[in-house]
């Protein structure tokens, strides 16, 4: 198993509202990759590192599985919204589980 972790890091003109709907947009993709084992996302509460303030995890049953996801239509279609609203910088890192 693989879990992704990405933290992303966007523009002050982003509102709360679009925060919101980046983490709502990557929870929905689970249904739509296979072998994504589970999603979550949300707003990042910590006190430190705050300049990122939406956190991605997602566990995939394996390689080919993160592969599929990283092409998928509809995840391309979340990483557009996100470049739309004022994404500034992201941190991924993967590790095996």
């Amino acid at each position: 198993m693989i879990q992704r972790t990405v933290l992303l890091k966007f523009a002050e003109t982003t509102t709360q509202d679009q925060l919101l709907e980046v983490a709502k947009r990557f929870k929905a993709l689970k249904d739509a990759v296979k072998g994504i084992d589970d999603i979550q996302a949300g707003l990042n509460i910590a006190e430190r590192s705050k300049e990122y303030q939406v956190v991605l995890m997602v566990r995939f049953e394996d390689q080919a599985a993160l592969d599929a996801y990283s092409v998928n239509e509809e995840h391309q279609a979340v990483i557009s919204y996100i470049r739309e609203v004022g994404r500034l910088d992201s941190i991924g890192v993967d590790i095996e589980v």
